[in-house]
């Protein structure tokens, strides 16, 4: 029983298994001193679970369903119907993160697509989640707040909100253009959407002061304000306010961050893979956290790295383009292809086929973007 319960949780937990299995072998080389206090990124780890809180408190109000309804309640062609539903994804990514908006807006489109009727279903829930999906991680690498890699990495590089941006902005750009232009090749058909006005914002209050909070995490990211004082106010008000939501934050991407600091501070010490690392990474910063996304997805990535090079821009469009690709490249994607599964198992290849494919296009005209501007 013991070693089921163990094969379950690697095969649930991957990403962290691997981690820690890293960890603990580059424990035995570098042993446990007083050091290793060093490696961890407690404002990263801070910021992480208060954000995950706050977004985890306004999804438990209905906010984001009530802003999507009234969005598509003018809505009467399947060609915007479709562009809205992927453009939530793309605009929310960048301010919920990219795994909330999925969260989030993927069951709101099965229902959506649930009232179009079957036929219309059946021939829409497979594209229109894919691009969704493109849009969370393509539409969150333009901030800091938008997924995990890029706290961190504003954290590390000392670049201002704005600074940060300005890196991503011309990639969200094309992006933008490149999702409009599929949705207009979208073929359209009426589509007429009738809400049951059941969908509200369940606590007004308590949405009030989750707002209160994000702007909070917000100006902490600015380093406005000290990232200690607001995990406690956050603490302090989610326990007041709805005590649910400490179940709802991701623990295993907090520890997965930890034992990652863990195994690259500690190769950072070993000479012999510190200097073959950063020989491999130097002046390839973008390609080489483009590759590494595919294989450990792009927040591990980031996180290893970052620990061996000091040029910090290349890697933040690397890691962030690098979220395209597999099905791994960002762990966020894997919570569409579960909706689908779910949904319909029968749907998984189809839906894999069509993912894969279009995340090939959009790293395809992105990375040459970057190889024209390099």
């Amino acid at each position: 029983m013991i070693i089921k319960n163990i094969k379950n949780f690697i095969k649930n937990e991957t990403v962290l298994s691997i981690a820690v299995i890293l960890s603990v072998i580059s424990s035995f080389i570098v042993t446990p001193d007083a050091q290793y206090s060093s490696y961890v990124d407690f404002r990263t780890i801070a910021l992480l679970f208060c954000l995950m809180a706050v977004m985890a408190g306004l999804q438990n109000t209905g906010v984001f369903g009530v802003l999507a309804e009234s969005l598509l309640k003018k809505t009467h062609g399947l060609k915007s119907l479709s562009f809205i539903l992927v453009m939530l994804c793309f605009f929310f990514g960048m301010l919920i993160t990219n795994d909330v908006a999925l969260i989030t807006f993927v069951p709101f489109t099965v229902t959506v697509l649930d009232m179009l009727g079957e036929d219309i279903k059946h021939k829409n829930i497979i594209p229109i989640v894919a691009m969704q999906t493109v849009a969370a991680n393509l539409g969150s690498m333009l901030t800091p707040v938008g997924n995990p890699q890029n706290l961190y990495l504003h954290g590390i590089s000392g670049l201002g909100i704005g600074e940060f941006m300005s890196i991503m902005m011309p990639y969200t750009a094309v992006s933008f253009i490149l999702l409009t232009v599929w949705s207009l090749l979208r073929k359209n058909t009426g589509v007429d959407i009738t809400f049951d006005g059941t969908r509200n914002i369940t606590e007004k209050v308590r949405a009030g002061i989750y707002a209160f909070m994000f702007v909070l995490c917000l100006l902490t990211v600015s380093r406005l304000i000290d990232y200690r004082i607001t995990l406690i106010i956050i603490i302090t008000l989610t326990a007041v306010t709805d005590r649910s939501v400490f179940a709802k934050v991701d623990y295993t991407l907090l520890l997965t961050f930890i034992a990652f600091f863990v195994f690259v501070g500690n190769t950072g010490r070993i000479p012999v893979f510190n200097n073959y690392i950063k020989h491999v990474i130097d002046g390839r910063e973008c390609v080489t956290g483009i590759l590494s996304s595919q294989i450990i997805s792009n927040v591990p990535a980031a996180l290893l790295l970052s620990g061996f090079t000091d040029n910090l821009k290349p890697l933040i469009i690397g890691v962030n383009l690098g979220g395209l690709g597999t099905l791994i490249a960002s762990m966020a994607s894997l919570i569409s292809f579960k909706f689908i599964g779910h949904e319909n198992k029968a749907l998984r290849g189809k839906y894999l086929l069509y993912f894969t494919a279009a995340n090939i296009v959009f790293l395809a005209v992105l990375a040459g973007i970057y190889r024209i501007a390099e």
